[in-house]
């Protein structure tokens, strides 16, 4: 049945008003919001935007992390017929300027003096900007700014005013249709301005209705919401089938309490980008060397069997009576532990998006017996497209296109998609709009891939960075920047790579070296350093970096159709790839062409044959200031293999 965000609410707290519906960690202590009482705070915010004369159709930043009082407003804000338009939290003050003009915004919530003092920042730039509702007030009590104002005097207002109004929030709500504008998410901007892509009610509730029938998912599930808000993957599974379903979304209470929190909250219903997957497995390696010789035999004995026999477990697959045997007591001595340890001992279906994960990353998590699959989808595609079965959960593809989902692949490759999801459209840009969706309903997401013989998706890159190898033994091979990338980053001492060789005759690659993981390496090695560009520096880290991309061509030789792609030279970055610097994405994704530019001395070097580059980079410190890091890097050459099939 058709319905919209706000009548879910008024639906559960009817139905289950003493459940729980959030949870928020604060000093130490979880403390429980429930559907009548998160009933009651969206009624009493309602009223006093109302109030201050936020309308149907208007426009409303929300900028910070999960909160209880950040989704209640999001609530509010739809409960009267207005579009919230969540912001990354850790945008700087200059990426807001273009979302809050474009959409006309004049009122905002920011949780704290972080966001408050980047909102009055851009004021000038944004005049309509009018009213700004901070929730945490701690360091703005002094601040004597028009139209800035503590949610709790604007709740105070609204209780009074909702109070009069007996049926002020229900009537508000009955008046919207699920074919209304619900919410707005602005895409990275890699190549320009951000894009608003344009949601209905109904776009997000029939994708988020999907996927729960997919996996089964109830109110009794347990969700952990600690990526940003503005990301519509948290969307979808925090606020999206958090409404649908019914189940309790707790919140952190901080970024760095993430890993401490997911222990104690054991959630059933888990996602995470692969970045966060391999964090944490990066994690448990540097501990595990760590670890005394006894415990680290019987982790890497324990872990063989996993990886045999783990994987056809998971699948439902039949296993002989010993490695059965085998399997519980590594359960009840490594694995069981290690899921606990992870904070995973509860997951029922782990999703990973946003990126392709590593093969032997993704079967590390289904071997030691947690649920973890693959999705596809977008943005514009309210994330579910392509979901993996329990019992067919594969690392090189992304799943089953799911109930409502039609895909085709044009004869460039590119995939196309058709969805009850897809965007409605791209806010006040019809050009934009016309170039991804066609007249009879197709969205073209960018992404080459194809449809393998057991029905499931498989995607090779993004249409416009698949490439060709141009010269030399090479020539005419495919290159899939993206897909080499990913391989390299399953390394636990590689964080990041950008890759470069479309029209090129041969691969090179700029690597990130994982600080945690390979200053960990060094100090077991008495290897002594000053820091990040010292350490990235050292021959035996450039040693260890080389092996690992020699594993990668190695495997890479084996492919026939990607053999090219293997690297031939490499060097490791002097500092680490930022958002702030515009390296990255807020996702955390490659801004491939930004960096070519940026370190254009970088690449002539490698191309050039160098063995070494001197570079000086401008980077921005998170309080705004901007300086210089200057250093000489190491180029090095790698070994690269004959294709296994010209070998034989």
């Amino acid at each position: 049945m058709q319905t919209t965000f706000p009548r879910l609410l008024l639906k559960h707290a009817a139905e289950r008003p003493e459940a729980a519906a959030m949870r928020e960690k604060e000093f130490g202590i979880w403390q429980t919001l429930n559907w009548a009482d998160l009933r009651e705070l969206v009624a009493d915010i309602a009223g006093g935007l109302h109030q201050a004369g936020l309308g149907r159709g208007q426009h409303m930043v929300v900028v910070g992390s999960n909160r209880p009082r950040l989704y209640a407003t999001m609530l509010a804000v739809q409960s009267l017929g207005a579009i919230p338009i969540p912001l990354y939290q850790d945008a700087v003050a200059a990426e807001c300027v273009f979302p809050i003009n474009n959409a006309d915004v004049c009122f905002a919530f920011a949780e704290d003096q972080e966001q408050v003092d980047k909102l009055l920042e851009v004021r000038e730039q944004c005049p309509q900007l009018a009213h700004i509702y901070f929730d945490d007030p701690r360091g703005l009590r002094n601040y004597d700014e028009p139209g800035l104002m503590a949610i709790e005097e604007l709740i105070a207002a609204g209780k009074v005013y909702a109070r009069q109004h007996d049926d002020f929030l229900r009537s508000h709500i009955e008046q919207a249709q699920p074919h209304d504008v619900a919410a707005m998410f602005f895409t990275s901007g890699t190549t320009g301005n951000p894009k608003g892509v344009v949601h209905t009610h109904d776009s997000l509730l029939d994708r988020a209705r999907a996927g729960a029938d997919f996996d089964k998912l109830t109110h009794a599930e347990e969700v952990l919401a600690y990526l940003p808000p503005a990301w519509i993957g948290q969307n979808i599974f925090s606020y999206a089938q958090w409404l649908a379903c019914g189940y309790v979304v707790n919140c952190p209470e901080s970024a760095e309490t993430v890993t401490i929190d997911l222990k104690e909250v054991g959630p059933t219903y888990y996602f995470a980008p692969p970045r966060v997957f391999e964090g944490l497995l990066t994690s448990v390696m540097i501990r595990m060397e760590d670890a005394g010789a006894l415990k680290r035999k019987l982790f890497h004995a324990a872990m063989a069997l996993a990886k045999r026999v783990g994987p056809d477990r998971m699948d439902g697959k039949p296993l002989g009576l010993l490695d059965r045997l085998l399997y519980a007591m590594g359960d009840w001595s490594v694995y069981g532990p290690l899921r606990n340890n992870l904070g995973m001992s509860r997951v029922r279906v782990a999703y990973t998006a946003g990126e392709a994960i590593g093969p032997d990353l993704f079967q590390f998590y289904r071997s030691i017996g947690i649920n973890l699959k693959q999705l596809y989808g977008s943005t514009e595609t309210a994330v579910f497209v392509c979901l993996q079965p329990d019992n067919a959960a594969r690392a090189d593809t992304v799943g089953l296109p799911i109930s409502g989902v039609e895909i085709k692949v044009a004869d460039n490759g590119e995939i196309l998609v058709k969805s009850p999801g897809l965007l409605k459209e791209y806010f006040k840009n019809p050009q934009a709009t016309a170039e991804v969706l066609t007249p009879d309903g197709w969205y073209h997401t960018s992404d080459a891939g194809f449809i393998d013989a057991h029905g499931h998706l498989k995607i090779i890159d993004r249409v416009k960075d698949v490439g060709r190898i141009k010269g030399g033994a090479n020539d005419g091979a495919m290159f899939a920047p993206k897909y080499v990338e990913n391989k390299l980053k399953f390394f636990p001492f590689i964080k990041e790579v950008v890759a470069y060789g479309d029209g090129r005759e041969k691969v090179c690659v700029m690597v990130n070296i994982d600080m945690n993981a390979v200053g960990n390496w060094a100090e077991r090695r008495n290897l002594a350093y000053a820091g990040y560009t010292d350490l990235a520096q050292k021959p035996e880290v450039y040693q260890l970096i080389k092996e690992c991309i020699e594993k990668v061509n190695a495997d890479l030789a084996a492919d026939a159709l990607l053999a090219g792609s293997q690297v031939s030279r490499f060097l490791v970055l002097h500092k680490e790839l930022d958002a702030d610097d515009g390296e990255l994405t807020r996702t955390n994704k490659v801004r491939r062409g930004f960096i070519a530019d940026k370190y254009q001395p970088l690449v002539d070097g490698l191309y050039g044959g160098k063995t070494e580059q001197y570079i000086e980079t401008v980077v921005k410190f998170e309080d705004g200031r901007t300086g210089k890091v200057s250093a000489t890097l190491r180029i090095d050459d790698t070994r690269t293999f004959a294709p296994v099939k010209a070998a034989a």
